[in-house]
């Protein structure tokens, strides 16, 4: 249940808002007892869009115990008190004398070329950080590298590393920054400036400091008062992040429909940015915040798999588990020029799209995109720049690379979590994740396969209990399907429908035709039976078709005008998997 929206106005909310999208940018928040969203809005159109319906993993500190060592994969597995073992990789371990092998003075290359078996042991424990959370089978990744982040500086206990921010390019601040961050990191600990730095004052970094030094001393406490495995440091609410790592100068409000949350907001504002607090403002109107700024709408389409350009192209985007595909076609666009031209307009608009897809399906790993192929190695720099200029903007530190002669650009999407569809939707229950099933013909024909294999067993007929629309395939049209089967198995066959059956699934039993005849065949010519009215599902054909209750399948001379409701058949003439009916009433239910 959504919370009251009756509650007073708190003090200090604008009584004026004006709830239409506007030209900067804006942050939405809208909040229930079970979910958390934010959306947020640069020049009206929705560029980012995040949701959190339980504790966030990532961040996270834990005690754990490590559980094997696996030298042949240079890793480990640590118990941390999740469902499934974290993954520790040789790499993320910190080397035990931080004074002599600070990870800040070892390549990446030197990290991976230590022997696990020499710095960790099965039984031991550690203090693990997440850095990647679970994602389809896999367990979460974790680091023994662990790093506070505040709203100036990210603190990193037991490393000795100062660095600034890459986002920073002005060389006089980023030395400025340096010799400031050399002053106040404490002893012991390493730190980097982020780009919220730049302009601040050495007080206010210094404050954040001091800040984050605090939030470590209660997480060692923690760490020693509890037995591994345990979580020592909760990682910070999705409202709470926005608000520490993206509420800048930039944005013009934040628009926030929970009073409760409302006065949470403020009250951390005072403390991170206290001259961006009348930006925060209170949303009481009835109509809902999100249908009000119309982004609803949006969220509708975020789902889909084909994006449409205004010039008429389109983009296709699949995600899958190993990387994201995201393919570029022309669509309706025709040009007025020339191909070449109308190829490089789709590109160039495509490119801003693809930007705008990234951040705001929070898409991560390796992504592939198919630009349209180009001839001119002119036009394929333009729309590698133009890419390049627009990833500027995301957050996600992402890395390009080269555009190919047939159009393919891959890139990495820094990846810490799931991305959006990941957390708003689930696999699905038929296809498990592939996006197709197979095909009621396919389904028939196992049915089939498997009925040759019994066809050894006691009996001189076949029961089968199988989904409505893999019966109708396996009868065929006039059922010619089911009657060659039965002629060359000598066999009776009997099949029905079972309306709790999932696609994929059958049941084949092996009897005698009298037993079935008695138990199944309970029908006689003329006899009135009533049915659900249904058109049918086979490819190139125009029949309606009748099922009873009990799933026998009726092929019906006439009713086109009682598709989808139930009715009165008369049966004209009766088989063991089929009959054949003319509709005669509407059942008196559907009426």
């Amino acid at each position: 249940m959504a919370r009251s929206r009756t509650k007073p106005k708190p003090s200090g909310a604008s009584k004026s808002l004006h709830p239409s999208r506007g030209s900067g940018v804006e942050i939405l928040v809208n909040c229930s007892n079970r979910e958390t969203r934010i959306a947020v809005l640069e020049g009206g159109e929705l560029m980012e869009y995040r949701v959190e319906r339980e504790e966030r993993v990532v961040g996270s500190i834990f005690k754990g115990i490590v559980q094997n060592v696996l030298p042949g994969m240079d890793a480990a597995f640590v118990d941390i008190g999740l469902e499934r073992n974290a993954f520790l990789y040789v790499a993320d371990i910190l080397p035990e004398d931080p004074t002599d092998n600070s990870p800040a003075s070892l390549k990446r290359s030197e990290l991976r070329r230590r022997k696990i078996k020499e710095l960790i042991k099965p039984g031991q424990e550690l203090m693990v950080q997440v850095t990647k959370g679970p994602r389809g089978t896999k367990g979460v990744r974790v680091s023994t590298r662990i790093s506070l982040p505040g709203r100036y500086v990210v603190l990193m206990p037991e490393s000795q590393q100062v660095g600034v921010s890459r986002k920073i390019e002005d060389r006089s601040e980023r030395e400025r920054l340096r010799k400031v961050g050399e002053k106040i990191v404490p002893p012991g600990f390493g730190i980097i400036l982020r780009t919220e730095c730049e302009g601040r004052t050495e007080a206010e970094l210094k404050a954040d400091v001091a800040y984050l030094q605090q939030v470590w001393t209660q997480v060692l406490a923690a760490a020693k008062r509890q037995r591994a495995p345990a979580c020592v440091h909760r990682d910070q609410t999705l409202l709470y992040r926005t608000v520490r790592d993206m509420f800048d100068d930039e944005i013009d409000r934040m628009v926030i429909d929970d009073p409760d949350e409302y006065e949470k907001v403020h009250l951390v504002a005072s403390v991170v940015a206290p001259n961006l607090r009348d930006k925060i403002q209170l949303y009481d109107r009835e109509v809902p915040l999100f249908d009000a700024y119309n982004v609803e709408q949006d969220l509708e389409r975020l789902l889909q798999h084909k994006v449409w350009l205004k010039s008429g192209g389109y983009l296709v985007i699949d995600e899958m588990e190993a990387l994201t595909a995201i393919d570029i076609n022309t669509g309706k666009q025709v040009g007025t020029t020339s191909l070449n031209d109308t190829i490089l307009k789709t590109n160039l608009e495509a490119a801003e799209e693809v930007c705008r897809q990234l951040r705001l399906r929070d898409m991560g790993g390796i992504i592939v995109i198919d630009f349209i192929d180009m001839e001119s190695a002119e036009d394929r720099k333009k729309v590698l720049a133009h890419f390049t200029e627009r990833l500027g903007r995301d957050h996600s530190r992402t890395r390009v690379g080269r555009i190919s002669s047939l159009g393919l650009v891959e890139i990495t999407r820094k990846r810490t979590g799931e991305s959006v569809t990941e957390a708003i939707t689930e696999v699905c229950p038929m296809c498990v994740g592939r996006g197709r099933i197979p095909s009621k013909e396919t389904v028939s024909l196992w049915i089939e396969r498997d009925m040759w294999r019994k066809i050894g067993e006691p009996g001189n007929a076949f029961y089968i209990e199988c989904h409505p629309s893999v019966v109708e395939a396996f009868i065929g049209l006039d059922g010619e399907n089911v009657e060659m089967l039965e002629h060359e198995m000598r066999r009776g066959i009997y099949i029905r429908a079972n309306f709790d059956m999932e696609y994929e699934e059958y049941e084949i039993r092996s009897s005698t035709i009298e037993e079935l005849e008695r138990r199944h065949m309970g029908f006689r010519r003329a006899q009135v039976l009533e049915c659900n009215v249904r058109r049918s599902v086979l490819e190139n054909s125009n029949r309606v078709i009748g099922w009873t209750d009990g799933g026998y399948f009726i092929e019906l001379i006439e009713g086109e005008s009682f598709v989808g409701h139930r009715a009165k058949v008369c049966l004209q003439d009766i088989r063991r998997s089929f009959g054949v009916g003319d509709v005669i009433l509407p059942s008196p239910q559907s009426r």
